[in-house]
Parts: C-alpha cells; structure tokens; sequence
C-alpha cells in the first residue's frame, strides 16, 4: 500500500469514528446518565478496531529494519566494486559479478559489519584479518580457476576467499591453521550454501596430499618461502598465487606456474603487499 493509501484509510477510518462518537454523544442526552457511563467504553472499543485494522497496513508499507539494511549492503557491495575494483584495474566480468553477489559482511564480526565493504582488511579475531576487497579480487583474478578446477586454499580465515572461489571453481579445498576459525568457516559456508567448499583445521605448509594434484593453489598468509609441498601438490599446468616475505620486510605477491610437462616453475611478482605470517604450528602450541 502506497502512502496515499495509507492517507485515505486513516481519513476514511477516522471520520468513521468521529461519526459515531457523534451519534452516540447525540443519544446520550436522551437516556439516563447512566446509561451514558457505558460511551468511553465504547470509544475505546472503536479505537482499538481502527487501530487494528490500520496498523497492518501501515506496516507493510514500509521495508523492515532487517530489509533495509540488507539493501544498504548490496548498495555498498555494487559502490566497492564500481569504485575500488573496476576503478583499479580488475577486468574479469566473472570475478566483478561474484564480488558483487557475495555478502562480505557476513564474514566479518558483527561489530565490523559497518566496514564490511570499506577499501581494507578487518580483524577476525585469533589475530587474524580478512584481506580487502581488492586483494581478493585481484587474487582471484590472477588465478583464474575454472568450473572444472579444484583448488587449495591455505588461510581459510572467515571463509570469504574460499565462497568467491566456489562460484567459479569445482571444489575447493581450504585449511586453516586456527581449530577455531576453522570450524566457524566450515559452519557459515555450510549455512551459505557453499557445498562444495571443504575446510580442515591443519597445517598449511603441508598442503592437502589427500586431494592432490590441484589446479590451481591460493595462499592468504605470507611464508617466508614456498613450501616445497605446496610446489609438489600443483598440478602440471597448475598457477600458484601467494605472497612472500618475512612480516618486518616487504612481501610481494607472486604468480608462479608449473610447466605442463615438467615440475618447472616460472614465477612472477605482482605487487608489494602486507599478510599475516604464515605459521606451522597450531596458535597456542610451541
């Protein structure tokens, strides 16, 4: 119901009322005072049905706070990938769509949703954060899975990299170092609908040799160096996206790909970046 609607319910319902307390005031002068006890009653008798009647109306025309809010996030979600992914560079319609579709405030804490769609990384908690928009993007991008690509996550984290990833790819597969983390992203993947995501808590440095070969692998915390195991899961013909260095100097994001018909790796740099370490031992344990 539009509010011109609205205007003439009220009105109409209004008047309605106003008729009656008239004719009931008009009759109350011929009949004992008494009798006339019994009108504020009816009053409000008659207030109570208008009100009813009228409020459902009133309601529905108007978006509740939780829909609002959710269209003020998919208006921030189109606002980020106009003015901080498109506006720098990345061209992939595919990973533009996805990061458009994606409810990053979903991933983060409830008291960072206001920041969700903001041009930077958000603690998670454990000392961990989730990486900007951009970067995800761009990762994406430089590792262009494809629908029949399975891919390995080190650095689950919230879970976001690893939901962009699954509209493009087959399988992903995703370890996350944090027990907790771990098993929240698991939950809220689930929860989502992203089937064909699967996380374990474990040690990134090792890889998932279960699952290997993989496509393509995607790192979201810098190591110092490569994990040789992590060069032996890639698939001939397999990319690599991961940023390297030590957290005191400069990190650099790297593209490497593997010969299709050796273990040759060629690599290249990116850009300079800053990750959380990549560490090999489970937090809380020496």
């Amino acid at each position: 119901m539009n509010p011109k609607s609205n205007a003439r319910v009220f009105d109409a319902g209004r008047q309605c009322v106003r008729n009656s307390f008239s004719d009931q005031e008009k009759s109350c002068s011929d009949v004992s005072s008494r009798a006339c006890t019994a009108f504020p009653l009816r009053r409000a008798n008659l207030l109570s049905r208008f009100f009813a009647l009228l409020l459902p109306s009133l309601i529905a025309s108007f978006p509740s706070r939780s829909a609002q809010r959710e269209q003020d996030f998919e208006a921030a979600r189109t606002r980020m990938v106009d003015q901080q992914l498109r506006a720098r560079g990345i061209q992939d319609d595919r990973v533009l769509q996805i990061m458009r579709d994606v409810p990053r405030h979903l991933f983060v804490p409830e008291e960072q949703k206001a920041y969700a769609y903001e041009d930077k990384p958000l603690p998670i908690g454990f000392q961990q954060t989730i990486s900007q928009p951009y970067i995800v993007a761009l990762m994406t991008e430089l590792l262009a899975p494809g629908p029949n690509d399975t891919v390995l996550e080190i650095g689950t984290g919230s879970g976001y990299q690893a939901a962009v990833l699954a509209r493009v790819a087959k399988q992903v597969y995703s370890i996350e170092i944090v027990p907790a983390l771990a098993s929240q992203a698991a939950a809220r993947l689930q929860q989502l609908g992203f089937a064909n995501v699967s996380v374990i808590a474990g040690d990134g440095y090792k890889g998932w040799p279960e699952h290997a070969p993989f496509d393509h692998i995607i790192v979201t915390a810098a190591p110092p160096e490569i994990p040789p195991a992590l060069i032996e899961q890639l698939k001939r013909g397999g990319r690599m996206v991961v940023p390297v260095g030590k957290q005191s100097k400069t990190q650099n994001l790297l593209v490497l790909e593997k010969s299709t018909t050796s273990d040759h790796i060629v690599g290249r740099k990116v850009i300079p970046v800053r990750f959380v370490p990549m560490v090999s031992e489970p937090a809380g344990k020496t």
